[in-house]
């Protein structure tokens, strides 16, 4: 099992670099670095503009860029902006963010959403599984951006019915906040609230539905008739041989699910305030800066395919099959 782990996870690195170097060499086909630079009033010199094209070496092959870039961030080094501005004194604070924002989210998404469709499907055709398939399409069917300007608008209306600030709407944090310690987490909870039910909403309508339909393929399966058999109750026999294998073709739908979230939950950091890594990508398009493109590219490869390694080990967790092989 170790040594299948080792394997995929050689692959996996792979993997990512292709996808980096996909990413690297797109941006530097499409951008021009040097038009916003080129664009300053008053104009800059020929000579400065053809310094600051040597500086980012624009002129050297796109391998050769790309070899010499990834052999800096091998070293700790993710190079600079396009106006000079060290990647990582911005890249650890934008990890950090979109993290505690999405990390949060996500799991609540996964466990509510297992619990409720697992309950849709011991309770097919009853109200609360009618309940859920209506949430869940109603939520599916709303843009997260609409959905975060709902939550926005009920959140003002909370804090209008009790006379006070319950709820903010912008950033992680208000700023130039001074208190204690759980002052401050209090702060910042307050902040957090809107923009993880943002995330968390759509996670549990999303994979309430596929773990329905997972748990309705076991419900009549043999093993669960034969665990009765042997004296379990019907609860003890589907949360210990039902569930656990309704969950194992999820695994991998909740770990790609989380890598990919971080970029695609771009509209949520723009519409809370909250610059992680998705509004940086963001930037970066808009300052057509190849540096900052590739460094997101590569570190949501690096999750996404992370997200894959632990996904072959959850099955084997879940799936004694696996190990056995």
């Amino acid at each position: 099992m170790a040594r299948f782990l080792v394997r995929r996870l050689l692959n996996y690195v792979a993997l990512c670099l292709i996808a980096t170097f996909l990413a690297f060499g797109l941006a530097s086909l499409t951008f021009n670095p040097l038009a916003a630079y080129a664009e300053r009033t008053p104009p800059p010199p020929p000579a400065a503009i053809a310094a600051k094209r040597a500086e980012l070496r624009l002129d050297d092959p796109i391998p050769a860029r790309f070899v010499g870039w990834i052999g800096d961030v091998a070293l700790g080094d993710f190079g600079t902006t396009t106006t000079g501005t060290p990647i990582g004194e911005q890249l650890f604070s934008r990890i950090g963010v979109s993290l505690r924002l999405f990390a949060l989210g996500t799991v609540i998404g996964v466990v509510v959403g297992v619990l409720v469709g697992v309950t849709g499907a011991v309770r097919q055709y009853r109200f609360t599984d009618y309940a859920s398939t209506v949430f869940s399409f109603v939520i599916l069917s709303i843009p997260v951006f609409v959905l975060a300007q709902l939550l926005k608008f009920g959140g003002l209306q909370l804090n209008a019915a009790a006379g006070t600030t319950i709820l903010y709407f912008q950033g992680e944090v208000t700023p130039s906040f001074r208190g204690s310690a759980g002052a401050e987490l209090l702060d910042r909870l307050q902040h957090l609230v809107l923009p993880t039910l943002a995330i968390a909403l759509q996670q549990i309508a999303y994979y309430s539905r596929y773990q329905r339909s997972a748990m309705l393929d076991v419900l009549g399966s043999d093993f669960l008739r034969t665990a009765q058999a042997k004296g379990l109750t019907r609860p003890r026999a589907l949360f210990k041989h039902g569930l656990r294998t309704a969950l194992i073709p999820m695994a991998t739908l909740f770990a790609f699910g989380f890598g990919l979230l971080l970029t695609g939950g771009v509209f949520t950091e723009r519409i809370f305030g909250w610059f992680g890594m998705g509004d940086w990508l963001v930037y970066g398009i808009q300052r057509q800066d190849t540096t900052i493109v590739a460094t997101v590219t590569l570190f949501v490869a690096v999750l996404v395919l992370l997200s894959g390694w632990l996904s072959d080990v959850l099955y084997a967790a879940l799936d004694p099959r696996i190990r056995i092989r």
